[in-house]
């Protein structure tokens, strides 16, 4: 007897459409199911089942607002809990519709791709499932008005509660001048940032574990409208927060993420090659606010920018989700192949460069050897035995090999990579480092930082003007007694702790010849650039650098590094007590700790060459 047609139409309607709505997240395994929002054809959803735990919608259509894009996930579910913010979508940037200064057209494209090569599109009518045994691409396409093309995927392997991700650009996103993709956490359900040994993790500091992009309890900015302090009656005030410094140096750190009841949400970071900066650069990376948790996958950025955009490479990466345990190994993309992705070059189609070893090295410091051209970077770091290394998985190419020791480049030479092959090397002789001359005096290790010197230590996560911060303004230093972590501090402002001195002694016969004052800067802000007074002499003024975005006051010292060469004529040279100032100098206005600012590496005294 068939029950149902003799039901009343009213309930014969309401089953359907509970089955069109309910019956794929709780009935389908490994799928895709089409869901029209309202009913409407025009508003299609793709409903994808990990058989993992994990269900997430990718929607299909443009609603006409960013905070809800087309191609944005705007449904999470993982083990029965919604992750995904109802209000704003997980997306690129600010949503596919507001990645270029006019977008011509977006379009997502949901499918299916089993384990002999075949491709099934997903359904087109509303509620219509597909069924599938090992993968799920989704791809959301993008063009600009000036012909650029950016492809985004959402790519599954049956059994994985992961969502896997690559985008590839052929034209710089111009909206925001970066490409980002930003997962927003209700923060009830994910209250917590990350563990130490993560960017974005908990940071120590004077007795109190915290994390610093956590602005929970903030009443208001203190520099543009994304650094925040706190109110004079609570105990943390005078510190400051901000999703800036959540950075941490790209070699440093392989995922970000955070954890709340039960569940663990994190992104692994791929390579990188399709980045710009190099292996030193620093980026936000999280935001932790009142009402979200904010996790930021950067694949390139533009505030202290170093060198341009790559364009035209696939970059991937992983959002994970399991049971709050830390990440340890990297998700497996060897099926990456069978998809079809633009851009993606398998192992077979990369080479390699392999030195015997570095010569010339100091003992105790950390050498990485980084390649770069237009297409792609790469890095790898020297054993520190005797400073062999393998760097791998390279796209084919002319590259600039640069071997730093730090952050500073001490040596490059050309290499060539080509595919399935390894470019060997001898062992290479480091020439270039500022160390090997002699100095009468040296304040300062030549490494391409300032983490020798006073605040250095915490300027990548607390503004210079927060209350755990030392002074910046000090006294005169003595060359022989003073030392760079008490008596000199990481960063010089126009406006805060100008004309800082050193006082250094000269014996009889020193003085003779013309000596040379260098002057090692691995950021500058502003325009800044320094001119010095020896005695009753004052040096000409360099020219200015290009102007870049805040630096220093947002978590980092890493920018170009440049070195100023001084020489100071004999006659103004006397012996005993030689009284040197350094100002930082601009033609740009800026005030406090906004103000034209350098940040030192090194600073030494030496013969003329």
């Amino acid at each position: 007897m068939n029950t149902t047609s003799s039901r009343p139409p009213w309930v014969r309607w309401l089953a359907a459409g509970l089955l069109a709505t309910m019956a794929p997240a709780a009935m389908a395994a490994f799928s895709v199911t089409t869901v029209w929002d309202s009913g409407n054809a025009a508003k299609p959803q793709y409903l994808i089942d990990t058989d993992a735990g994990l269900q997430f919608k990718v929607r299909g259509y443009d609603n006409g607002a960013s905070t809800t894009s087309a191609g944005d996930l705007s449904s999470m579910v993982y083990k029965g809990v919604e992750y995904a913010d109802p209000a704003r979508g997980t997306q690129l940037n600010s949503g596919a519709d507001w990645l270029y200064n006019g977008v011509g057209a977006v379009a997502v494209k949901a499918e299916l791709v089993n384990a002999n090569g075949s491709v099934v599109p997903a359904a087109t009518t509303n509620g219509g499932v597909v069924n599938g045994d090992a993968y799920i691409r989704v791809t959301l396409t993008v063009n600009s008005l000036k012909g650029g093309v950016l492809t985004h995927y959402y790519l599954v392997k049956k059994g994985e509660s992961n969502i896997h991700m690559g985008t590839h650009f052929t034209e710089e996103p111009d909206v925001h001048g970066l490409v980002r993709f930003i997962a927003r956490i209700p923060i009830a359900k994910l209250p917590n940032g990350g563990p130490a040994n993560a960017a974005g993790g908990l940071v120590s500091h004077g007795g109190q574990n915290f994390w610093a992009e956590d602005l929970r309890g903030t009443n208001g900015a203190i520099e543009s409208a994304d650094i925040f302090g706190f109110a004079s009656t609570d105990p943390r005030y005078g510190q400051s927060r901000s999703k800036h410094y959540s950075n941490r140096r790209l070699k440093d750190w392989q995922f970000l993420g955070g954890t709340g009841p039960g569940v663990g949400i994190w992104f692994w970071r791929d390579n990188h090659e399709g980045d710009s900066g190099g292996p030193f650069y620093r980026s936000l990376l999280q935001q932790i606010t009142d009402t979200t948790n904010e996790l930021t996958y950067m694949v390139n950025y533009g505030e202290a920018q170093t060198e341009p955009f790559r364009l035209s490479v696939l970059n991937t990466y992983t959002m994970i989700f399991n049971d709050g345990s830390t990440p340890t190994a990297r998700p497996d993309t060897s099926w990456y192949g069978q998809l079809g992705l633009v851009g993606y070059v398998p192992p077979q189609g990369r080479g390699a460069v392999a030195a015997a070893g570095l010569t010339g090295r100091v003992a105790g410091a950390v050498y990485t050897v980084g390649f770069a051209n237009s297409k792609a970077q790469y890095w790898v770091d020297a054993d520190p035995a005797d400073g062999h290394f393998t760097s791998e998985g390279m796209l084919p190419g002319d590259y600039t090999m640069t071997v730093y020791k730090g952050e500073l480049a001490v040596q490059t030479l050309p290499v060539t990579v080509t595919a399935n092959a390894s470019y060997a090397l001898n062992p290479v002789a480091i020439t270039g480092d500022p160390d090997a001359t002699p100095a009468y005096w040296r304040i300062g290790t030549w490494d391409g930082t300032p983490l020798e010197f006073i605040n250095a230590d915490r300027m990548t996560f607390m503004h210079p003007s927060d209350v755990r911060m030392s002074a910046w303004l000090v006294g005169p230093y003595a060359t022989g007694t003073s030392t760079p972590g008490t008596n000199w501090p990481a960063v010089q402002w126009k406006d805060i702790n100008n004309g800082l001195q050193v006082r250094f002694t000269l014996k009889r016969g020193q003085n003779a010849a013309p000596l040379r004052l260098r002057v090692g800067i691995s950021a500058d802000y502003n325009g800044a650039r320094p001119q010095v007074t020896v005695n009753s002499w004052t040096s000409a003024i360099p020219a200015a650098p290009p102007k870049v975005s805040r630096n220093v006051t947002v978590g980092t010292y890493r920018g170009i590094n440049r070195t100023y060469a001084f020489d100071i004529p004999a006659a103004q040279l006397v012996v005993g007590t030689n009284v040197l100032t350094i100002n930082t100098v601009s033609g740009t206005a800026g005030a406090g700790f906004l103000s034209p600012a350098l940040s030192f590496d090194a600073i030494d005294l030496v013969a003329v060459p």
